[in-house]
């Protein structure tokens, strides 16, 4: 995401809406109350669209409730969500709503564009053997374009589900494929 975002207030004129979008060669503006807090988001479309009075406002041409997501939110769901929706932006908001920073298109696809071999080195290296202690020889990973198989026995479901939900975090990864073997016998041993 980008944390320097350029904002207007809820009454910010149409003039100053549009001369903030030309100034910084931006799409769209996250729309910000007194206290930080999104309120919604105005966009070229919403200027060049809307009927306009001379008093317009970004109060009275922006799309609201604005679409957000969290700071801790995979890439992989915001491209969803962007695609979903068909947005340019979407703002990252706190749990109260703060603006943290915007997170765009071309942002959500230079994640994507991570070579598949540095993923798998980061995953085997410091999500299994640094991350979970197990030895990466036990598990098989393979990576392509961004997709990540898991196979092997991890040794219980836990520590598997575990490692598919952190390899989930990497930066570059599109989706995994949780291939794990799990015995669903327990340890042997005597019966009373």
């Amino acid at each position: 995401m980008t944390t320097r975002v350029v904002t207007v207030r809820p009454d910010a004129s149409y003039r100053e809406m549009a001369t903030l979008l030309r100034a910084h060669r931006v799409s769209g503006l996250p729309v910000v109350d007194a206290e930080g807090i999104v309120v919604g988001v105005i966009s070229e479309t919403d200027l060049l669209t809307r009927r306009v009075t001379p008093a317009g406002t970004a109060a009275d041409l922006m799309t609201c409730p604005a679409v957000t997501t969290s700071p801790d939110e995979l890439a992989s769901h915001v491209a969803r969500l962007m695609s979903r929706r068909k947005l340019r932006r979407v703002p990252v908001v706190d749990r109260r709503g703060h603006l943290v920073g915007i997170v765009c298109r071309s942002d959500v696809l230079s994640v994507f564009s991570r070579p598949d071999e540095d993923i798998r080195r980061e995953i085997t290296q410091d999500v299994i053997l640094d991350g979970f202690f197990t030895d990466p020889d036990r598990l098989t990973v393979t990576v392509q374009d961004g997709i990540v198989t898991l196979a092997g026995a991890p040794g219980s479901v836990v520590l598997g589900r575990s490692i598919v939900d952190q390899v989930q975090h990497v930066e570059g990864v599109v989706a995994v494929r949780d291939r794990f073997t799990y015995s669903l016998a327990g340890p042997a041993g005597p019966r009373s």
